[in-house]
Order: C-alpha cells, then sequence, then structure tokens
C-alpha cells in the first residue's frame, strides 16, 4: 500500500511539473505576443537595398539577414514580416513602434546602448583599408592627410577621422573602389563583408584589400531591439543561439560571402 501511494505522489508530481511547464511556456509565448506589433508576425525593419545583407533580386527581398531574419523567426515560432525602410528613419522607426527589430548591419555602439537593447551577436565584422595595389600605404596611420572614402555618418567615416584622413562620401560600395581605381581617392574604408561580397560576383583586378584588425576592433553586429521589448529580445536570443550552435548561421554566412563572417 505504501509503495503504491509513492508511485501515486510521483505521477503527481510529475504531472504538476509538466503542467507547470506547459504554462510556463504558454506565459513566455503570451509575453512575447503582447510585445508584438502584430501577433503571430516577427516584424524586422532593414533597408532592403543593401547587397548581401537585404536587397532584391527579381523583385524579390533576400540576403543573408533577411534568411536569417526568416530562420531566426521560424524558430520564435513566428512569421517574418520584413518593413524596408532608408537609413536615415530606420532606427527611429524602432522607438516608433514601426517594427519589432532592426536587422541591417547594426554595429553596436554606446551610444545606441543608451536607447536601444542588442541581441548575442552574429557577426563579427572586421574594418579593411582598399588601395590601388601599387599603393605605398599598408596601415591607417599612413592615411593622415589623404583622401579616404567613407560614408557620411557610418562607422568606416569615424575610422577615417580617428587616423586624420580626409573624407570623400559615398555611401554605395561599388562607386567608392571606381574612386579608387579612377585616383579620384587613395583608399576606403569599409568592411570585410563588402569585400568578400562585391569580389564574389565583380573583379578587384588593380585593388589590395588590407585587413586592419590589429588598429581596429572588429565591430560586433546585431539585432536591434527597443528597451521595452524584452520578451521578444529573449527569445529572439534563444533561437539565434540554436541557429548558431546547428552550423545555420555560418551556411549562410558562406552562401553570401562565401566566407565565415561569424568569428
Amino acid at each position: 500500500m505504501k509503495i503504491w501511494k509513492k508511485v501515486l505522489l510521483t505521477l503527481a508530481a510529475v504531472t504538476l511539473g509538466s503542467a507547470a511547464g506547459v504554462s510556463s511556456i504558454h506565459a513566455s509565448s503570451s509575453q512575447v505576443n503582447s510585445e508584438l506589433k502584430q501577433k503571430g508576425e516577427l516584424t524586422i525593419g532593414l533597408e532592403g537595398t543593401y547587397s548581401p545583407f537585404s536587397y532584391r533580386k527579381d523583385g524579390k527581398l533576400t540576403g543573408f539577414e533577411v534568411d536569417l531574419g526568416k530562420a531566426v523567426a521560424k524558430e520564435m515560432g513566428l512569421k517574418a514580416k520584413f518593413v524596408p525602410s532608408k537609413w536615415d528613419s530606420l532606427v527611429a522607426g524602432l522607438g516608433s513602434g514601426k517594427y519589432d527589430v532592426v536587422m541591417n548591419d547594426i554595429t553596436q555602439t554606446p551610444e545606441r546602448a543608451k536607447k536601444y537593447n542588442f541581441s548575442t551577436p552574429y557577426i563579427q565584422s572586421r574594418y579593411v583599408l582598399i588601395v590601388p595595389k601599387d599603393s605605398s600605404i599598408k596601415n591607417l596611420k599612413q592615411i593622415k592627410g589623404k583622401k579616404i572614402v567613407a560614408g557620411t555618418g557610418t562607422n568606416n567615416a569615424d575610422v577615417v577621422k580617428k587616423y586624420q584622413g580626409n573624407i570623400v562620401p559615398s555611401g554605395e560600395f561599388s562607386n567608392s573602389l571606381a574612386m579608387v581605381k579612377q585616383g579620384r581617392a587613395e583608399g576606403t574604408v569599409n568592411s570585410r563583408e563588402a569585400w568578400y561580397a562585391y569580389s564574389k560576383k565583380n573583379s578587384t583586378k588593380g585593388l589590395k584589400m588590407i585587413d586592419v584588425s590589429n588598429e581596429v576592433k572588429p565591430a560586433k553586429i546585431s539585432a536591434l531591439f527597443n528597451k521595452k521589448d524584452t520578451a521578444i529580445e529573449s527569445s529572439y536570443n534563444q533561437a539565434l543561439k540554436k541557429l548558431q550552435k546547428d552550423g545555420t548561421v555560418k551556411k549562410l554566412s558562406q552562401k553570401y560571402f562565401n566566407a565565415d563572417i561569424t568569428k
């Protein structure tokens, strides 16, 4: 009789534990849905014009962060909905509730951390200096006083300023390289990813890429969240970590950059 009592008590404990687990999952799911702009959808803000991160191919939105966004949303039990926006209003749109998260090659910075939260990084973005093949420039210290192409308001421009180069503004990577080839500038500072993506489909003849990671620390690229959306952020991070562990993020990196840019 005592044995049966112990068995019944054990079964009751297991049942209650399982119920509590289910309840906890439902509560978590409910909390995520309460924070979402649209129930059942993860609304993702991005530019949609920045290859290979997010761009249109045959009229369809595609790219590294598009595929990653879809995979994360699916892992969260949601459907990804993308909202293309111009860079100038992209981050501000997160604060106004236009979308749930921004995925747009966003670098973690102290200034952004004051207003927003970051996901676990999914890219380690290394800065590179691109110069003509016969250039005597070998590092960032040597760009002082020289014309260097960089996008206005970007981290690349901040690097050029730090090393006292004269900024020649250009937001388009292919145009930046053309300016260097044509002698209108002596180099350009950009990301390793941009170089990999460009060289995958285009000739880089006459140019050389210099990794300057020993002078500038790699930037951590993450998704960006509104500080009040803690349940979305937590669920996103859990999903992302699983995709990193099972190799999905690395495969997407190889697909769009021909290299592993996650390390």
